[in-house]
């Protein structure tokens, strides 16, 4: 029988939900649990309603859901907003002092959270953590679990006092909560596994890769990217700037690509319009780059702490003429650090950027991940010129479109080239014939990439009434969303994780394989379904899109697809 609890801590911007949040989802993977964890808060620094949900299993999971075993309320409003979510037995958590009106009965569990901070920690603000604490002694988990993560996380004095006030919450629960909780969590024998967000795996990934410049300006959500590799920066021998702007942070990474140092910038959507030069400048000159674009809800500030599928379409076609580029999305934690370690490989390979398209609900939330096996990493710098230094041509028409690339390191050739078109020595040119010439080598990498792109994964039997259809960050949702339909429906799921360039032979096969599409999305004009329909012309009316900011979860996509909405 599966072991599981879905647990959720809510309050307001400054009460330390994050930090709560992350520390329990520590706690618990520390016991061998299987955890996944997102978080929600508004684009203020205090005040303004947050939450954090976390999901533990004795088996592997991708994905949250709506319903909550146990709610730690840090102030009243979190009760109202979210006691409907309990499941029939679940339990809310509070502290008795901040109740000003009745709620959920038997559901309830007043703790005196800030008395008990202060009289075993000596400081009320420690009341959090006689909340975690309290969580804990519910479920029977092993506590010395917690007080380890604290230990680790506040150092000596601070982890001790914060030890004092979670043992308080746990002698608490225990000896006050009226009937025998159903959610019982004894730790389990597993192998050790990491505890990451998005953001973070993409970041490590970028490492692993050989990243050894990162240029960018914060944008949430993909702030946390440069905070990360900043941090590692003097340990990893890693240049790390701020610039004044997203224009600016493109143009600097394309500098260091063009010296030979594999780069990376990130930024969210309207960040990325500020880069969309820039990125034509990397196209042209034929200069490798990574680009991060972890998507929001727009447009213009959109919704800035939400999520949102909505950039799709123009990260495959932004600017001016044609420019060669690849776009990956990442479905899951382990994929960001594995698609990065490729990105950077296919941009230099075809000398070209590459777009990594994740969200808020990938970049933010927590997974627990097998650790990377690093010995399957290659490193693969393309073709390399160390010919004469007279006879090097950096834009050479070849049968791949590939031109050899001259690195510093490797080469005393002189790098030529030109913002405007140029010829195959990279000096700018008006002339008919070279610019047919050099588009049309720049148009066979694409070609010569479509072998380097992998196929969509189908997960679920290869013939089925219903197809789901899914990108990036929706597969643990979609996936769960099979595994609980099936015997009821034959179903399965056809999931991008790269997407351009298009896999269109491998889509056709399976959509021929099919009796019914749903494309599922998280955004409002179908994009997925509009650059299918393009690239292999097959119509899917059937879509079910999800704009509110808020995560696709499987129970609101089963709820649609029995709704039949089309």
């Amino acid at each position: 029988m599966t072991i599981a609890a879905n647990l959720m801590i809510a309050g307001e911007a400054g009460q330390g939900v994050q930090s709560a949040g992350f520390i329990l989802s520590r706690a618990l993977a520390r016991g061998g649990y299987h955890i996944f964890a997102d978080q929600d808060y508004e684009s203020r620094v205090r005040g303004g309603h947050n939450f954090f949900r976390i999901r533990a299993s004795d088996i592997e999971i991708g994905a949250v859901t709506e319903k909550i075993n146990v709610l730690l309320a840090l102030n009243e409003e979190s009760i109202t907003r979210h006691e409907a979510e309990l499941v029939k037995d679940g339990v809310i958590i509070c502290d008795e002092a901040k109740l000003k009106d009745k709620h959920g009965g038997n559901n309830l569990l007043p703790i005196p959270m800030a008395a008990l901070a202060e009289e075993m920690a000596g400081i009320r603000i420690m009341e959090n953590t006689v909340g975690l604490g309290a969580c804990l002694g519910l479920t029977g988990y092993d506590l010395e679990k917690l007080e380890r993560v604290l230990q680790e996380r506040f150092g000596e004095k601070a982890g001790a006092a914060n030890t004092e006030a979670a043992r308080a919450g746990y002698e608490y629960a225990r000896q006050h909560f009226p009937h025998d909780f159903s959610v019982k969590l004894k730790t389990l024998k597993s192998p050790p596994r990491r505890l990451l967000n998005g953001n973070e795996a993409l970041s490590l990934g970028a490492l692993a890769a050989g990243c050894k410049f990162v240029a960018a300006y914060p944008m949430t959500p993909a702030s946390s990217i440069l905070e990360y590799l900043a941090a590692q920066a003097e340990e990893m021998g890693l240049a790390v700037v701020q610039p004044e702007d997203e224009i600016a942070a493109i143009n600097m990474a394309i500098g260091a690509g063009y010296a030979g140092v594999r780069s990376l910038t990130a930024t969210s959507g309207s960040g990325f319009c500020l880069m969309v030069e820039g990125l034509g400048l990397a196209g042209l000159t034929e200069t490798p780059i990574v680009i991060v674009d972890a998507q929001r809800p727009g447009p213009a500030v959109g919704l800035p702490t939400r999520t949102e599928q909505g950039d799709l379409e123009f990260v495959i076609s932004a600017h001016h003429g044609t420019v060669e580029r690849a776009v990956l999305a990442p479905a899951t934690v382990a994929d960001a650090f594995w698609l990065t370690v490729k990105a950077f490989n296919l941009s230099e390979r075809y000398q070209l950027p590459v777009i990594i398209l994740t969200d808020h609900y990938l970049a933010t939330a927590y997974a627990t991940v097998d650790n990377f096996d690093l010995s399957k990493i290659t490193i693969d710098r393309g073709e390399v010129y160390s010919g004469e230094s007279a006879a090097y041509q950096r834009h050479a028409v070849t049968s791949s479109g590939i031109s050899p690339r001259a690195l510093p390191e490797l080469s005393e050739a002189l790098v030529i080239t030109d913002a405007d078109e140029h010829d195959a020595a990279g000096h700018l040119t008006e002339s008919a014939e070279e610019r047919n010439e050099q588009v049309a080598k720049r148009q066979r990498k694409m070609a010569a990439m479509s072998a380097d792109i992998s196929p969509p994964e189908l997960y679920g039997p290869p013939q089925a009434e219903l197809t789901l259809v899914g990108w990036g960050s929706t597969y643990g949702a979609l996936r769960e969303t099979v595994d609980t339909l099936k015997g009821k429906l034959k179903l399965n799921l056809l999931h991008f994780q790269e997407l351009w360039p298009f896999p269109a032979p491998a889509v056709e096969e399976v959509l021929s394989n099919t009796q019914q599409l749903c494309v599922v999305e998280s955004n409002a004009t179908g994009q997925l379904a509009r650059l299918i329909r393009a690239e292999t012309g097959r119509e899917i009316p059937w879509q079910i899109m999800r704009y509110d900011g808020r995560p696709l979860t499987p129970a609101s996509i089963i709820a649609a697809l029995k709704k039949g909405e089309r």
